[in-house]
């Protein structure tokens, strides 16, 4: 059953699908993590102020070394290279968030499905779920240290958060062990299909349709020169004002969750976000994005400390607003 909340974020996202208009102007802050213990108290007051201000935020400096991001785009491109019918024993099943789906995902805020592939990596249910090394030597391996690398960084910039909610430093980095067999975070590889010059700017039609994230973190890995991602600013979105959001290879977008917003009691903001079509004279190849989803474990309890919102099991909520807002293409 969905909650007052899930229906309400239903409803707003039913009101996304428009054109909108777009803001260059806005900024998406850009926080530096150099020598982050060193800098903790500044550094966290910059997250705060970006997350509960836009929601918004992109991190330099993070520690991650550039050639394993450039690796990851590349391993994720070998895997999309494969023919769809080897995709095919590897299926996105209902409710796993593991295995490779394509043209599935419909958001009620356009009723269209997205123009993607995607690859999805949840540890605890991978099984049966990777290509073998004759497919593709070396990947499994690759794609698991990747995604801790990812997992490492969300928890650093999730301490800061604690900290600022009346937690312990440590308290997102349990409620996301990647050693439980509940653990749920996803490392997720898309491949954003090429548009044809006739497709530009159709109406009705995104590479990724409105809608917020269900997680606590996200951490988006982009390319240069492969745009279209664009954000609205606040949670209130009637006026439907987007900005554009700058790919770069070595800065990572991130954007707070609906998952964590609740368990901040909306102190921290989850915002809508989408990928358009590309317009004349934008770049109409194929697109690939990195985003690591950090999700509190199934079994955790969000429980606001304000009491804003009735505890909850991340696997209840997560659940409840997958049911509420995908639908089948």
């Amino acid at each position: 059953m969905t909650d007052t909340y899930a229906l309400a974020e239903l409803q707003k996202e039913s009101r996304m699908g428009g054109v909108g208009t777009e803001n260059a102007d806005r900024a998406i802050p850009r926080i530096d993590l150099t020598d982050f213990e060193a800098r903790r108290a500044e550094i966290t007051e910059e997250l705060w102020t970006a997350a509960t201000e836009i929601g918004f935020f992109q991190l330099v400096n993070h520690g991650i070394p550039q050639d394993q991001v450039d690796r990851v785009f590349a391993e994720a491109a070998r895997f999309f290279s494969l023919p769809d019918e080897t995709k095919g024993r590897f299926p996105l099943l209902p409710g796993t968030n593991a295995g490779w789906e394509k043209l599935s995902q419909t958001r009620p805020s356009v009723g269209t499905p997205d123009q993607k592939e995607s690859y999805q990596v949840t540890r605890p249910r991978m099984d049966g779920l990777w290509p073998d090394d004759a497919e593709l030597a070396g990947f499994q391996d690759f794609v698991l240290a990747f995604e801790a690398q990812c997992w490492d960084l969300a928890m650093r910039v999730l301490s800061c958060f604690a900290e600022k909610l009346g937690f312990d430093r440590d308290f997102f980095a349990r409620a996301h062990d990647p050693a439980s067999p509940e653990y749920q975070s996803t490392l997720r590889l898309i491949h954003y299909l090429p548009v044809p010059e006739d497709q530009k700017g159709r109406p009705g039609v995104w590479r990724a349709g409105a809608h917020t994230d269900f997680d606590c973190l996200t951490l988006l890995f982009q390319r240069d020169g492969q745009g279209g991602l664009q954000v609205c600013p606040g949670r209130d979105a009637d006026a439907q004002e987007w900005t554009p959001v700058t790919p770069s290879d070595d800065a990572i977008t991130c954007n707070i969750g609906d998952m964590l917003m609740r368990w901040s009691d909306d102190r921290l903001l989850s915002n809508f976000h989408r990928v358009k079509l590309p317009g004349q004279g934008d770049y109409t190849g194929s697109r690939f994005s990195i985003p690591f989803f950090a999700q509190a474990n199934r079994d955790v309890v969000i429980d606001p400390p304000l009491g804003t919102y009735p505890p909850i099991t991340a696997d209840d909520y997560l659940q409840e607003r997958v049911s509420a807002n995908y639908r089948k293409g």
